[in-house]
C-alpha cells in the first residue's frame, strides 16, 4: 500500500485521529461526501446542532466531495449523492480503497467500480444483536451476500461485528480485527481542580457515588429504564447524572421531578467530556436497541477508569464488560435485571468500584488507534498471521 484512498461521509473525532497516524505512513487522501457543508451538521439525535470543539482534519490530506442530493446527509442512502467521486479517486491514483460504509448510493458504486482494480477494504460495525428471523431475513442474507462480494478485506470492530460479516458471506481469510477505539490518552489525563467544579456544582459529598449517563437521550439508549431502576433503589449517597439531549430529555425531567439526586446536563461538548467521565463512579448505557452497534461512551468511560454497567443489546459488551470484573451486563429492557445489577454495583462501594475502574483501563487500553491504524496499513501482514 503506497497510495490510500478514503471514503467516509464527514468528519467525525473516532475517525480523524486514525487518518493522521495513517497520514504519517502512507500517502493518504480522505473523501468527504457529504460535503463541507457537513462540518456544521443538525444532529437529530441530540436535536441540535453540533460542532466539535477537537480539530478533526488537522494531520492528514482530505477532500471535500460535491454532493448534489437534495436532501443531503448519512441519514439516508440517497443523501450521498457524488457524481465525480470516482473519477477523484482514480485521478489521485489510489492502489487501495478504504469505504466506510456501503449504504450510501456514492460509497457501493466506489466499492463496485474498484473491485478488482484495486484492493476493496471496508468499515463498518453493524452487528447481529437485533437480528430477527423470517421471510426478509433470508432474503436478507442474499442481498448482503451479494454486497459485501464487492469487498477484498473487512475491518472489522469486535466479537459481533466479526459474527455479522461472517453470516454474510466475508471468509475468515477477508477479516482483519481493527478495534473501534476513541483517544485513550486524552479521556486518562486527569484535572482534579474540573473534577471537584463538576461534583460540588452538584452538591455531592466524597462519599456519594455518581452513576453517570451520557449520550442521546432517545429510546434506543432507553434512558428512561435506568432512571426507574435508580428511583426503585432509593439509597441514600446515590446520584444520577444525564448529560445529553434529545426528544427524551422532558419526560426524563418530569418523572426526575424534585429528586435532588438526579440532575441533567445539557450536550457536553469534546474537551469538557473526560472531566465528566471521571467525576462520575459507575458509567451506564442501557440500550434496548435496535442499532447500538458499539457504544463508544464505553470505550471513554473505560478510559477515564471507571466501572460500567450495559446492556446486552450494547456491542461491545462482549468485548469490552467483564461480569464481576470491571461491571456487569444487565438484561436488556429488565427493569428487574438493571435494577439488581446496579444494586450490586452500589453495594461495592467507592473502592470496589475504583477497582472495577482500574479493569476498565487495563482493558481498554488495548483498544487504540495506533493498533487500529496499524492492521490498516499491514492489512496483508494481519491477515496472514
Amino acid at each position: 500500500m503506497k497510495k490510500l484512498a478514503i471514503v467516509v461521509t464527514h468528519p467525525i473525532q473516532y475517525y480523524a485521529p486514525v487518518f493522521k497516524l495513517l497520514a504519517q505512513q502512507v500517502e493518504l487522501m480522505v473523501f468527504y461526501t457529504w460535503g463541507e457543508a457537513s462540518l456544521n451538521k443538525h444532529d437529530p439525535g441530540f436535536g441540535k446542532t453540533i460542532q466539535w470543539d477537537i480539530d478533526l482534519l488537522n494531520g492528514y490530506s482530505f477532500t471535500w466531495v460535491k454532493n448534489i442530493a437534495t436532501d443531503a446527509g448519512s441519514h439516508h442512502s440517497k443523501g450521498i449523492i457524488n457524481p465525480d467521486l470516482i473519477a477523484q479517486i482514480e485521478l489521485w491514483g489510489a492502489d487501495t480503497v478504504l469505504v466506510y460504509g456501503w449504504w450510501y448510493q456514492s460509497h457501493f458504486k466506489v466499492m463496485r467500480y474498484f473491485k478488482n482494480k484495486v484492493p476493496v477494504l471496508f468499515r463498518g460495525d453493524s452487528t447481529l444483536v437485533d437480528e430477527k428471523s423470517g421471510i426478509k431475513s433470508i432474503l436478507k442474507i442474499f442481498y448482503l451476500r451479494w454486497v459485501y462480494s464487492h469487498i477484498n478485506y473487512a475491518l472489522y470492530t469486535g466479537t459481533n461485528n466479526k459474527a455479522y460479516f461472517k453470516k454474510y458471506g466475508v471468509t475468515d481469510d477477508q477479516l482483519i480485527f481493527a478495534p473501534h477505539a476513541v483517544d485513550n490518552d486524552r479521556y486518562g489525563i486527569t484535572d482534579q481542580k474540573k473534577i471537584a467544579a463538576i461534583r460540588q456544582n452538584l452538591s455531592l459529598t466524597n462519599n456519594d457515588i455518581l452513576l453517570l449517563f451520557a449520550g442521546k437521550f432517545e429510546a434506543k439508549k432507553d434512558p428512561l429504564l435506568l432512571l426507574q431502576a435508580f428511583v426503585n433503589l432509593n439509597l441514600p449517597g446515590l446520584h444520577l447524572l444525564f448529560v445529553g439531549n434529545g426528544y427524551l430529555e422532558a419526560q426524563l425531567k418530569q418523572l426526575a421531578g424534585t429528586n435532588k439526586h438526579i440532575h441533567f446536563m445539557d450536550f457536553q461538548n469534546q474537551s469538557r467530556m473526560p472531566a465528566i467521565y471521571q467525576a462520575c463512579d459507575l458509567f451506564c448505557l442501557p440500550s434496548k436497541g435496535p442499532g447500538e452497534t458499539w457504544g463508544l461512551a464505553v470505550n471513554e468511560a473505560m478510559a477515564c477508569s471507571k466501572a460500567i454497567l450495559v446492556s446486552d443489546k450494547v456491542g461491545c459488551a462482549a468485548d469490552l464488560v467483564k461480569n464481576n470484573l470491571n461491571g456487569y451486563i444487565h438484561q436488556s429492557g429488565s427493569l428487574a435485571d438493571i435494577t439488581q445489577k446496579l444494586a450490586m454495583l452500589v453495594a461495592k462501594q467507592k473502592n470496589g468500584l475504583a477497582l472495577m475502574g482500574r479493569a476498565s483501563h487495563d482493558i481498554i487500553k488495548h483498544w487504540n488507534f495506533e493498533l487500529q491504524a496499524d492492521h490498516i496499513i499491514n492489512y496483508e501482514q494481519v491477515n496472514a498471521l
